[in-house]
């Protein structure tokens, strides 16, 4: 599908994921390994088991909007999921990507559906292996992108990986392992998890230098941060860093450190607060932004020159913010997940009281750069305001979520994005139970 024949929110969308698309290619990193070998050592994977019964996908009974999104559910399971387990971007030339087989594994852990969760786990296992130039694998992360490319040949099309779609992943796992006693997702979790901490992080020391060592982060060296991807496309220099807030998922590495006492998970908790509050820092209204840059020696955040191809700027991505620090405040008691929501949304608090209405793309100086809203950018926002604006948050859902949404599909019937988002970001909290959450 073109762009142009897109309504001008899914256009605009559109545009930021092919201007993020290519930022690994520009920053020098399309994919090669430099010595043509892997990286790791071959490991033997668990074998997914695919259940043969089709199960019927249902969520604790009485939970509000329980049957909007079992609906929900089974309408994107029949409408963007193939039978194999691929989650099609209608939106993108029928694309498949990483965080699409994630977010469909962690909604099909919590709806239950066992068969559709082995499914897309196993396309993905199968489809988006990042191989060295001898075709070996390279480590158990997951090629960001699948298409079809210019040869008609459908295969990954781009060799980097995107660090939030594995922690979704590996998140999804966890619960998988609990939900269904099944020890081979939790095995593969954790080999999952080694590779996110070895190839998707980095430790700045106290020189402010970025460092390459091979510790577990177990010893007081400095402050690791979660990388977007590569070292090579988000480390330009050895003291700049480029951040996507939205990466951040604290109660995800809560879980990662119950069951992996290898890696300093809670560490990754600590660095996320830290640069989610500078970051508000640097707008005068608070805002979270979709990319910044760390300075290391300075330990000092700034917007990324208007030149660059990622923006800091809060729109598209920097919306799950709201949603990563709202499940951190709600399952984990968190502090500072309470704390950073009721300080970052009240310049959008501000703008709803006034005209019931939120911009879906402001720039850090609180000024609104396009005039339409976004379904999903209401749809993060309400679990954040459910914790400290409830009656916002019912306003927001009567008034702009629920509205959007007709006959199991919100918005339109190719919006990948917003199906995900606004399921996500409307599942009650009591969802997911003391099962998934406590070892």
């Amino acid at each position: 599908m073109l762009f142009s024949s897109l309504p001008l929110p899914d256009q605009q969308f559109l545009q930021k994921i092919a201007t993020a698309a290519i930022v690994l290619s520009i920053t020098g990193c399309s994919f090669s390994s430099s010595t043509g070998e892997a990286k790791t050592p071959e490991i033997e994977l668990p074998e997914i088991t695919i259940p043969t019964a089709v199960s019927s996908p249902s969520l604790p009974e009485g939970i509000d909007n329980q049957k909007l999104l079992e609906e929900s559910w089974a309408i994107y399971r029949e409408q963007f999921i193939q039978e194999d387990g691929r989650v099609i971007d209608y939106e993108a030339q029928d694309r498949s990507v990483s965080e699409g087989q994630a977010y469909a594994m962690l909604r099909a852990v919590l709806m239950g559906d066992e068969r559709t969760f082995a499914l897309t786990l196993d396309w993905a296992e199968k489809n988006l292996q990042r191989l060295d130039d001898n075709g070996k694998r390279i480590d158990n992360l997951w090629a960001w992108k699948w298409g079809q490319k210019a040869d008609g040949k459908w295969e990954p099309i781009d060799f980097n990986f995107a660090s939030d779609a594995d922690i979704d992943a590996a998140t999804a796992l966890i619960w998988a392992y609990r939900r269904w006693n099944r020890p081979e997702y939790l095995d593969l979790a954790l080999i999952k998890l080694q590779d996110i901490w070895q190839y998707s992080t980095v430790m700045v020391g106290a020189n402010g230098k970025v460092k390459e060592d091979d510790t577990k982060g177990l010893l007081n060296l400095g402050t690791r941060y979660l990388l977007p991807g590569p070292v090579e496309a988000f480390v330009p220099s050895s003291s700049i860093i480029h951040l996507n807030p939205s990466y951040f998922a604290p109660y995800a590495f809560r879980l990662f450190a119950q069951v992996d006492s290898n890696h300093d998970w809670l560490s990754l908790v600590k660095s996320s607060y830290q640069i989610l509050e500078k970051s508000a820092q640097s707008s005068p209204v608070g805002l979270p932004t979709d990319w910044i840059a760390l300075e290391t020696k300075t330990g000092q955040l700034r917007p990324l020159p208007p030149e660059s191809l990622i923006k800091s700027v809060y729109s598209f991505d920097a919306y799950r913010v709201w949603w990563r620090i709202a499940w951190d405040a709600a399952w984990f008691d968190a502090p500072e997940a309470q704390k950073y929501l009721s300080t970052a949304t009240q310049h959008l608090q501000q703008q709803w009281d006034s005209s019931a209405f939120i911009p879906a793309r402001i720039n850090l100086q609180g000024q609104a750069t396009v005039e339409y809203d976004a379904t999903s950018q209401y749809a993060m926002l309400y679990p954040a305001l459910r914790l400290i604006k409830p009656d916002m948050a019912e306003q927001m859902l009567q008034q702009k979520i629920l509205p959007q949404y007709n006959q199991g599909v919100w918005d339109d019937q190719s919006a990948y994005y917003t199906q995900n988002l606004a399921w996500l970001g409307i599942m009650p909290f009591t969802v997911v139970n003391s099962q998934l959450l406590q070892p």
